[in-house]
């Protein structure tokens, strides 16, 4: 029976713990079962979040929040400062124009991090900046900026900064009250370790104040509502009850391991796998210094196809990668070490990577990635 693993950054690998919560009998959202259930949701978020602020549960996908932090932050014609170093902050620009924002972009080399140095120049320039948007793990990169320092530039503006972790919250750092940051978003089928369905948000008082001022006309995706909704331990629509359900379990898993030794081990996961790539001749796309811990963006050498290794290893044997996006497309692979990914899966992955490149006549030591993996896992 061929296997399904995913070392992909989202939708991640579903423990068997969290498919068995999954699978039990649905119950109704508008019960004090069920608001027993939202209630440890948005308490254990808020602790993830390193946050005391509010944070508000929307039923879609990590993009749902990001959209309803635009919409309930800019009016048109409002100064925008999107950060674009690749697909996902490609995403903010798209997002703020789509709504008729004044939008700077400010444009970042691919695998290079923007600098909050950069984002101040931007800020001095233009002090009207409503907000200021950023990637947590610019997954089609393999990078993460330092969120820190970017927090402590925007603090002194009255921007709002938001961060989209829908890939990085529970994989990467970020501690929103200590660094700053006004809007956190996220989702449940990265970190979480659950389907997709779930989506949420952070909101600072900053942000919430503006949230109030904004005028753009918004439904679904009203923030007002959702907080409304929140000091009834309620949601304004109907919610995905399973994945809610889920996350308290999900939750419990994370805090049972402790998030900083989560952190450790993403590291311990990442450092592996680029010591395997390394060794077969593969280099990292990013500049190690920015490098994230959510994935290894890896190139791949002259000659390989990288849209037939991926659906050669996926198809094949059952081992989902992903794949370069756009100017990067065929050119990288993306191997995820985050969620419930351990180091057997991760010596698995290399093993089926070695398998398919040396099927592609790329020549190495077969092998060698995992004696090279190996090696740094088990060294004292």
């Amino acid at each position: 029976m061929k296997r399904n693993l995913l070392l992909t950054p989202g939708p991640t690998q579903v423990p068997p713990q969290l498919c068995e919560v999954l699978g039990r009998p649905i119950i109704h959202h508008r019960t004090p079962q069920f608001q027993d259930h939202l209630k440890a949701v948005v308490a254990g978020l808020k602790e993830l979040l390193y946050t005391q602020q509010d944070v508000y549960i929307l039923t879609g996908s990590g993009s749902a929040a990001m959209e309803a932090s635009v919409v309930n932050l800019l009016n048109a014609g409002d100064k925008a400062i999107a950060v674009d170093g690749g697909k996902f902050g490609e995403r903010w620009v798209e997002l703020c124009q789509t709504y008729k924002a004044n939008t700077i972009v400010h444009k970042v080399e691919w695998g290079k991090a923007p600098l909050a140095a950069d984002i101040e120049k931007l800020l001095k320039a233009n002090p009207d900046t409503k907000a200021v948007f950023v990637t947590l793990a610019e997954t089609s990169t393999g990078v993460s900026p330092d969120i820190k320092a970017i927090g402590e530039v925007v603090k002194n503006y009255p921007a709002i900064l938001v961060v989209d972790a829908v890939s990085g919250f529970a994989v990467q750092e970020i501690r929103q009250d200590a660094w700053h940051v006004d809007m956190i978003c996220s989702g449940s089928h990265k970190g979480l370790m659950l389907p997709p369905g779930i989506a949420f948000i952070s909101a600072s008082l900053k942000a919430i104040d503006v949230i109030n001022k904004c005028t753009t006309p918004r439904y679904y995706l009203d923030l007002r509502e959702c907080k409304k909704a929140m000091e009834k331990a309620d949601t304004p629509f109907t919610p995905a009850i399973g994945v809610v359900i889920g996350m308290v379990e999900s939750i419990n898993m994370i805090k049972k391991e402790g998030l900083e030794n989560m952190f450790a081990r993403f590291i311990h996961l990442g450092k592996a796998v680029r010591a395997g790539c390394k060794a077969i001749g593969l280099e990292l796309f990013p500049d190690p210094s920015c490098a994230t811990n959510v994935l290894s963006a890896v190139k791949l050498p002259a000659g390989v196809d990288g849209e037939k290794l991926v659906k050669i290893m996926r198809d094949t044997y059952g081992i989902t990668v992903a794949g370069g996006q756009d100017q990067l497309k065929g050119k990288v692979i993306r191997l995820a070490h985050m969620g419930a990914l351990d180091e057997f899966d991760i010596l698995t992955g290399l093993a089926c990577l070695e398998k398919v490149l040396y099927q592609m006549n790329y020549k190495f030591e077969l092998g060698a990635s995992l004696t090279a993996a190996q090696k740094y896992l088990n060294q004292k």
